[in-house]
């Protein structure tokens, strides 16, 4: 399988570390990348082949990465339009929609829509994917693979919840940081210098999302478990209930599925 990335920002370097510590081919990886000194990064890191212009080359591929902003995809696009043939086209793009991205192709439908995470940078990702019908298995395969690199996937029936995937697990690192901040800080007001109120936290978040991987329990009932009748976790669920923590988090989940479509109906505007 011959790789082509349209962009060489932080996701496609996570993708492309991830898939050559899996033993996967320099040789097999291209980066079309307008800035030298990110492609001058690219090759010493990884021993890819980069250009800043998507030439023959770089088109000679099974599998095509859009890996640049949303708000950039369309221009980035021109020079490619129409020059596609069997090349399975994944996008990394939030919010751009299948059908856009076909139309500034030329008419390209062999499209996978996808959305990693932040986390995919250290190869802790969860990435959600939905392939256009005329995608087939292999391609389906080869876009697993790919993503696969920087986590685990999963697959999403219906184009129109990739903008609840977006609100879940594409924006939900903030959530977990948000939650971190607002820890540390209490930490902090108890007393606990910086470096310990911080280890507390994280490590707090790493063995608890741990204990809620490994078990087959609902993570209602792991929570109950902590919290005895009188105790201290009870009164701290207390207060967050009365502040309606829970509602706001839905709330705001909401708040982003909101934006995600508005985002995508503004970035299709022709």
């Amino acid at each position: 399988m011959k790789i082509t990335f349209i962009g060489g920002g932080n996701m496609a370097v996570a993708l492309i570390g991830g898939l050559r510590k899996q033993g996967f081919s320099a040789a097999g990886i291209q980066v079309v990348e307008p800035v030298e000194e990110a492609r001058v990064r690219l090759t010493e890191a990884f021993g890819v082949r980069c250009a800043a212009v998507a030439d023959a080359a770089a088109l000679n591929c099974e599998v095509l990465v859009l890996a640049v902003k949303p708000q950039a995809m369309r221009e980035a696009l021109v020079p490619v339009a129409g020059k596609l043939s069997t090349q399975t086209v994944i996008s990394i793009a939030a919010g751009l929609r299948l059908t856009d991205i076909a139309r500034w192709l030329g008419g390209h439908q062999r499209l996978v829509r996808t959305m990693p995470n932040t986390p995919a940078l250290i190869g802790a990702g969860i990435t959600g994917l939905y392939a256009d019908p005329s995608v087939d298995r292999e391609g389906r395969g080869q876009a697993e693979k790919i993503l696969n690199a920087v986590g685990s996937t999963v697959w999403i029936d219906s184009e129109d919840k990739m903008d609840a995937v977006t609100a879940v697990s594409g924006s939900g690192p903030a959530y977990v940081f948000y939650f971190i901040e607002a820890m540390e800080a209490a930490a902090l007001n108890l007393g606990f210098d910086p470096a310990a109120a911080r280890r507390m936290t994280i490590e707090t978040f790493i063995g608890a999302a741990r204990l809620a991987e490994q078990s087959k329990e609902p993570v209602s009932v792991l929570r109950e478990r902590v919290t005895s009748k009188g105790g201290t976790t009870e009164a701290a669920l207390l207060s967050f209930g009365s502040s309606e923590v829970a509602a706001g988090i839905e709330r705001g989940i909401m708040a982003a599925h909101a934006r995600g479509r508005e985002l995508g109906d503004l970035l299709g505007k022709d």
